[in-house]
């Protein structure tokens, strides 16, 4: 069985390699720890000594498939648990990752499945994320970032790439949600800042922001 700590890892090293289909550096594993290089280090020989990611000194890590499946599994009761808080509890998208934290941990895979029954099986998350199935697969997402949408087009808000707290809480600001259908205005290419049209408002949002949104265009 593995440690909280070991599964935290191999969750985040999914989560950067998702993004970078590359070695994960030892240092931004760190910084996403928030812990120093030479203990995220330590781990990584560790978990690469149980055939859970493919280690190279200097370099960085992967997850091997077993790490990946394992993953996965973590993934899973994560997202499943955020769901449940969301839907079946009240609370608001911006209040769930922490305790989903907490709940990921719990080892039974009975409860897992029939949380899965019990929500009928979500696809996604509160935050647009998809759910890994049973089989640790996840269905591929069509959907696209905000910034690479042009003047008049428009599409559908299905996602948050950026699912901190901080982030949320300014979109709760902003009145900005998923299910919303944003039409983009005006792109200012000083500071790729875009102007947008979510039938209630007209805002402009910077373009940091304009790349945490996922897309699905009409």
């Amino acid at each position: 069985m593995l440690s909280q700590a070991e599964e935290n890892y191999l969750k985040e090293i999914y989560a950067l390699g998702e993004e970078t289909q590359k070695l994960v550096s030892t240092n931004s594993i760190a910084k996403k720890m928030k812990t120093k290089a030479s203990s995220a280090t330590d781990m990584l020989q560790k978990l690469a000594n149980k055939g859970l990611v493919d280690y190279t000194k200097y370099k960085g890590a992967r997850l091997s498939k077993k790490g990946e499946t394992r993953a996965m599994v973590i993934v899973r009761k994560h997202r499943l648990w955020e769901t449940f808080l969301v839907d079946k509890l009240g609370f608001s998208w911006d209040e769930v990752h922490d305790i989903a934290e907490q709940l990921e941990h719990i080892q039974s895979k009975t409860l897992t499945n029939r949380l899965d029954a019990f929500l009928e099986y979500p696809s996604h998350d509160p935050h647009g994320h998809p759910i890994p199935n049973t089989n640790g697969k996840i269905v591929a997402s069509e959907s696209i970032i905000l910034a690479e949408l042009k003047v008049d087009e428009e599409g559908i808000v299905v996602g948050v790439k950026d699912a901190s707290d901080s982030f949320l809480k300014y979109l709760n600001k902003i009145n900005i949600t998923i299910g919303d259908t944003i039409k983009i205005v005006e792109i200012e290419p000083f500071d790729n800042s875009v102007t947008i049209d979510n039938n209630t408002q007209q805002i402009t949002i910077s373009g940091n922001v304009a790349k945490n949104l996922y897309i699905k265009s009409e």
